[in-house]
C-alpha cells in the first residue's frame, strides 16, 4: 500500500516538505509506504487546451515531472498534495501541473483517498486548501480531513516545527489517511451509477 505526496513548493527541503514529512512519518508507522515528489523550481507548463489527452489518456506535453507522477498513478492507493501559500492560493506551478494531471488522468485517481496541506506565513491558508480540495472533490475521491483544517504556519525553513497545533493536525491527518486507505482496500468495490455522463452547456 502506497501514498504519493506532492511537494508543491519550489524549495525542496523547506516548510512544505517538512509538513508533508510529518504526514508521511505517521503513515509509515501505520504500514503505508510513502514517496514525496518535489515539483522543483523549474517552470511548469500549464494546460493549453489541445485536448490531446482525450485521445490518448495522457497529457500531450509529457514533460519529465508529469510523466513521473503519471507513471505512479496505477500503483498508488492515495495522494496528499501540499503547497505553500502565495497570495492566498497555491503555488501557480503546482496548479499548472494538477490542471493537466487531473484533466488527463483523473480516472486513475478516482475513489482513492486524497488530502491537501497548506503552509503559510500568516494568512491565506484556508483559500489555498479550498483551491487544492477542488481537484479531489471533483474527481470522485474521498477527501480526508484531520481534527482541524490541514494548515501549518512558518516562514523560514524549519519554523513549522514550532507550530505545535499545526504539527499535531498533520500527524492526525497521516493517521486518518492510512486508516481510510486500509478501509477502502478491505471493503467492497466502489459503486458505479450506471448512467452516461450528462453535460449541460449554457453558452453556445
Amino acid at each position: 500500500m502506497k501514498a504519493l505526496l506532492i511537494n508543491g513548493s519550489p524549495n525542496a527541503n523547506g516548510n512544505t516538505f517538512q509538513a508533508l514529512s510529518m504526514v508521511a512519518a505517521v503513515m509509515n508507522a501505520a504500514g503505508v509506504e510513502t514517496e514525496i515528489v518535489q515539483i522543483g523550481a523549474a517552470a511548469v507548463q500549464g494546460c493549453i487546451g489541445c485536448r490531446q489527452c482525450l485521445k490518448t489518456g495522457r497529457c500531450g506535453m509529457k514533460d519529465k515531472l508529469y510523466n513521473y507522477i503519471y507513471d505512479q498513478l496505477d500503483s498508488i492507493d492515495g495522494i496528499v498534495i501540499g503547497s505553500p501559500t502565495y497570495f492566498a492560493g497555491p503555488n501557480g506551478s503546482l496548479c499548472a501541473l494538477l490542471d493537466r494531471l487531473y484533466y488527463s488522468a483523473g480516472a486513475k485517481l478516482a475513489y482513492k483517498p486524497g488530502a491537501t496541506v497548506a503552509v503559510a506565513r500568516r494568512g491565506g491558508a484556508s483559500t489555498t486548501l479550498d483551491r487544492l480540495n477542488k481537484y479531489i472533490t471533483y474527481n470522485k475521491q474521498p477527501l480526508v480531513s484531520s481534527f482541524y483544517w490541514n494548515m501549518i504556519y512558518g516562514m523560514r525553513p524549519g519554523e513549522v516545527q514550532l507550530d505545535a497545533e499545526g504539527a499535531q493536525t498533520l500527524r492526525h491527518l497521516g493517521q486518518n489517511m492510512a486508516w481510510m486507505m486500509k478501509c477502502i482496500a478491505a471493503g467492497p468495490a466502489h459503486p458505479e451509477l450506471g448512467e452516461e455522463r450528462a453535460w449541460t452547456h449554457f453558452i453556445r
